[in-house]
């Protein structure tokens, strides 16, 4: 039998006791479910990709309509609970759960609709990047998303968002034309560069913390539906090798080429030699998506004598989900990167000597290519760092109930080591649960202020607070 009341932390972390007839109330004003501890869907409804960082709320709202969300914000505001969402549960710091709040899982909200003539393609909140891929690449269209498939949109892109179309279309963030969105108030609004646009700038990088958003419209981009694309890998031995070649590559790439830079212990995986499993190695990650394929991968190829190639055509579909398997649910995970201007030699020297370093079963290192359209073209989205030409780091993975002790150790060495080549500038999206505002406020920089006066706008009382938060005055 269900308790006659029901404790939930405040905003303040405060226990706010809600009777049975209020969280009854709450049910039928929505056409969504309200979870709590041992119902049916309850574990699916709170597995997150980190493991490290898991919570356990009190309730989980499970919403179908920006009508559903709106309601939960005005029981939530009205009760003074504390409010995460979640998307796809895949932020790093753990964002997406309240420990002991109310969680808005917005997995219900999954629907994409694709109208090719206009070229945009409108995203319920709930959306996986391989919903709307598979949806805008029946007509051979893409917006720019990340590089695992099972990434929720709505985190990626709130944050800003990069992929392997960065370099040719900008930013997820740049992609977007309008959003629906429900702020404190219980008030659902749209944003777009004519309705809303100081919401609609600070939406664009500035993360959860200016409402709940419930429907994204992404321009589309012709791409597809075959790339090239893949890894090719050598041994660690030829690390300096690799590294250099990542350099010249990525000085004359057109922006239908992204590249990326890899170090870490080969996986046994089945096209593995079993006699390199575990063994170091440094590879190189491409997408294709242009017509000049064979002439710009040329630097690659004439490496020769890989341990395995992988580098072919493939549907963009394929190369948007290759590396899901190295990203599942459940793992803990502790990462720590920079923006960076350029690749100076001493940078590749210091990057190799630490990647070596935090290599461990799961662990990898990478340096991937941003340069182009996001330096060029800044329509004023809160993302900013249109200075960032590469984003390099360290992420350290290990299983549950092992010791993590020594990898995160080698990840916070090897990212002190990098730290003089940045920009200053950080991707809030890969910021962890310790960090503090210092960090927050290098991500958006210049931002920061223009960001706090649009929070105090729509959210003065922080009731998004469960996120990389941005405090109104």
């Amino acid at each position: 039998m269900r308790t006659k009341t029901f404790d939930v932390n405040g905003l303040d972390g405060e226990r706010v006791a809600l009777s049975s007839s209020e969280l009854e109330r709450l049910s039928s004003a929505i056409d969504g479910s309200v979870l709590r501890r041992g119902d049916e869907s309850w574990d699916d409804a709170v597995l997150i990709w980190n493991a490290w960082v898991s919570k356990t709320p009190a309730l989980v709202v499970q919403p179908t309509s920006a009508r559903d969300v709106a309601a939960t914000i005005r029981f939530a505001a009205d009760h003074g609970l504390l409010i995460s969402v979640k998307g796809g549960g895949h932020n790093i710091a753990g964002t997406a759960l309240a420990d002991n709040g109310l969680t808005l899982d917005m997995s219900r909200m999954r629907e994409v609709t694709v109208d090719p003539a206009a070229r945009l393609a409108h995203v319920g909140a709930g959306c996986l990047l391989r919903d709307v891929d598979r949806a805008t690449q029946q007509h051979g269209l893409a917006t720019v998303l990340g590089f695992i498939s099972e990434t929720g949109v709505a985190g990626l892109t709130l944050g800003g968002g990069f992929g392997y179309l960065t370099r040719r279309f900008g930013w997820a963030a740049d992609n977007l034309e309008e959003v629906e969105i429900v702020t404190a108030g219980g008030t659902v609004r749209t944003a777009s560069r004519a309705e809303n646009p100081d919401l609609f700038w600070a939406v664009r990088g500035g993360g959860g913390n200016y409402g709940v958003v419930t429907r994204f419209s992404f321009r589309l981009h012709q791409v597809g539906p075959t790339v090239t694309g893949g890894l090719a890998v050598w041994s660690a031995d030829r690390a300096d090798e690799v590294l250099a070649t990542y350099r010249e590559l990525t000085a004359s790439a057109p922006r239908e080429l992204t590249a990326v830079a890899i170090i870490r212990l080969a996986p046994p995986a089945p096209f593995v030699p079993e006699q390199w499993h575990f063994q170091p190695v440094a590879g190189l990650l491409v997408c294709h998506s242009g017509p000049t394929t064979e002439a710009d991968l040329a630097p690659i190829r004439a490496l020769g004598d890989p341990i395995f190639d992988l580098i072919g055509e493939k549907p963009y579909v394929a190369q948007q989900s290759m590396l899901d398997d190295m990203e599942p649910k459940g793992l803990n995970q502790y990462w720590k990167a920079e923006f960076l201007p350029t690749l100076p030699s001493e940078y590749l020297t210091t990057f190799r000597d630490a990647a070596l370093n935090v290599a461990s079963p799961l662990s990898f290192s990478v340096i991937f290519h941003l340069e182009g359209a996001l330096n060029e073209h800044d329509d004023g989205g809160a993302v900013g760092n249109r200075d960032a030409r590469f984003i390099s780091g360290f992420s350290g993975v290990w299983p549950p109930n092992a010791d993590g002790d020594g990898i995160v150790a080698a990840v916070r060495d090897g990212w002190e080591r990098i730290r003089p080549f940045s920009t200053g500038g950080n991707y809030v999206n890969f910021q962890l649960a310790e960090d503090d505002l210092t960090r927050t406020v290098a991500a958006y920089r210049d931002n920061c202020r223009r960001l706090q006066q649009v929070k105090t706008q729509y959210d003065p009382g922080n009731l998004f607070r469960a996120n990389r938060n941005i405090r109104p005055r």
